[in-house]
């Protein structure tokens, strides 16, 4: 009967992460540290407005545009401006006749679109991710289609990457199976690959036949904007046939405006073409085209240079704050009898501190410190107003044990 058409469905459970974020608002406590969803906040516990973000808002809204459709593969200024950004001035020139380069609705519309391109054109059954890796990568895989399988990539017994395990599942793997890395600032761990190693990394792709999908959601935020653009500039140097998911909103702090693309490496003008036709028809079916707005306002800010300059000294003020942060996390639980130097050797947003799930419930039930139940915390959650409170917190817990 029509009238019971969803009476046999049942509710499914809250995002982990954003399910946590509303316990934390209902939490009256006043002394609660959210270090749960991944966003930059002030040393004020405040979201920031980028300068230069407000400043390319009052120049777009000065020019009182329409709102008008825009093409299905973006603005075209947006898409030249975040492809210079992600491989750098001297290479851009060249790459962009062989870079597909799209607009999305963020980075994980850059993921969905990756993932629908992957199944459905290139006839990949079979991605790997990195264990642990992002969780709503394993879901955006799984809504395309794709069988979705892992790799070894830390150590959470002794911290750390363990890249023998890594090489060695991804020597295995066979032809056309895609092969989701992180590029930098790897969520949930903070633990990087070093340069030596991504260098076997491209040997092995090109030796195995696999697709590589570089996810970079966090440029700028671990080493620095052109440092953290190693891996896709060392795949496009190898001539490597390649796709870089890539987000604006965490180095604009425009996360809520959904600005993100979607760039392939190709090997010449014609695939380049081809492979944008295809990009763009698989837009058209799915949302027909990206959000103009927030294109526009990173597009203003990388086209004049005293703006990007002054962009790129923001960049540098979030990701200097962090590292200041992980510092007197670290120095803070030394004076509290524990080691939590672990944070230290990490690198963007993220931290894994190995704490177990009941670990994790413990901070949060006692001591009103919110992390995701894996271990992960959001260093940029912290501040001067509550570091030493939360690493108190930390070492009762462990004490504990």
């Amino acid at each position: 009967m029509q009238n019971e058409l969803f009476s046999q469905l049942q509710p499914r459970p809250d995002d982990p992460i954003l399910g946590l974020n509303e316990l934390f608002q209902k939490d009256e406590r006043p002394e609660k540290v959210n270090l749960t969803v991944g966003a930059y906040l002030t040393d004020a516990g405040v979201m920031p407005l980028l300068p230069t973000v407000e400043e390319a808002t009052k120049r777009v809204l000065a020019r009182r545009e329409p709102h008008a459709y825009i093409p299905m593969s973006g603005l075209p200024a947006y898409n030249e401006g975040v492809r210079r950004l992600l491989f750098g001035a001297e290479r851009a020139p060249a790459l962009s006749d062989r870079t597909a380069t799209v607009q999305t609705i963020g980075g994980t519309g850059a993921l969905y679109l990756a993932a629908l391109f992957a199944k459905n054109v290139l006839g990949v059954k079979l991605v790997v991710v990195s264990d642990p890796t992002w969780g709503n990568h394993i879901a955006i895989f799984k809504l395309a289609g794709l069988e979705v399988a892992t790799y070894p990539y830390y150590n959470r017994t002794l911290g750390g990457l363990r890249f023998d395990g890594m090489r060695s599942a991804l020597s295995t793997l066979p032809a056309n199976t895609m092969v989701l890395i992180h590029a930098c600032c790897h969520n949930p761990t903070g633990v990087d690959l070093p340069k030596e190693a991504w260098s076997e990394v491209v040997k092995i792709v090109k030796e195995r036949n696999l697709v590589p999908l570089l996810d970079i959601a966090y440029q700028g935020l671990g080493d620095g904007l052109d440092e953290d653009g190693y891996a896709p500039r060392l795949f496009a140097d190898e001539g490597v046939a390649t796709l870089v998911a890539a987000s604006s909103s965490k180095n604009f702090a425009l996360y809520g405006q959904r600005a993100g693309a979607l760039h392939v490496l190709t090997r010449s003008n014609e695939e380049k073409r081809t492979v944008e036709s295809i990009l763009k028809s698989l837009v058209r079916s799915s949302y027909s085209n990206p959000p103009k707005f927030a294109g526009s306002v990173v597009a203003e800010v990388l086209a004049d240079p005293e703006l990007e300059a002054r962009w790129r000294n923001e960049v540098d003020e979030m990701r200097e704050r962090m590292v200041l942060m992980r510092r007197l996390f670290a120095e803070a639980g030394e004076r509290h009898g524990v080691d939590l130097s672990f944070v230290v050797g990490q690198k963007g947003m993220f931290s894994f501190t190995g704490f177990t799930k009941e670990m994790m419930a413990e901070l949060r039930e006692k001591y009103a410190v919110y992390g995701v139940v894996n271990g992960r915390i959001c260093v940029a959650g912290l501040n001067h107003g509550n570091v030493e409170y939360a690493a108190e917190a930390f070492a009762k817990v462990l004490a504990a044990r």
